[in-house]
């Protein structure tokens, strides 16, 4: 899939590649308040317990994670659809997750 880059849409500074038209695109580095909420359920925290590295490669895993602490749940094609691409990028960037 082709993408581009596109500034982050709250500091101006940095890009961010896009796959798909998105009304508002973010940064790692502006996501990255947003991320850091407190995650009580055990499962939860073995399920975003992934490097570093892939939340600053896929909006995709930060968006899920992000809505995971702001609402409290996920269904359960976002938890498979997370799962996916993490070990999708897991097999590209050659990483282990926990």
């Amino acid at each position: 899939m082709a993408g581009y880059k596109q500034k982050c849409s709250k500091c101006k500074k940095n890009y961010v590649v896009v796959f798909r038209t998105q009304p508002y695109i973010l940064c790692y580095d502006c996501q990255k308040p947003e991320l850091a909420g407190k995650i009580d359920d055990p499962e939860m925290k073995k399920l975003f317990n992934i490097p570093e590295d892939l939340y600053k490669e896929s909006a995709f895993l930060r968006n899920i994670k992000s809505n995971y602490i702001r609402y409290g749940k996920l269904t359960e094609k976002q938890i498979d659809a997370f799962k996916k691409v993490a070990s999708k990028l897991k097999e590209i960037k050659k990483v282990n997750i926990i």
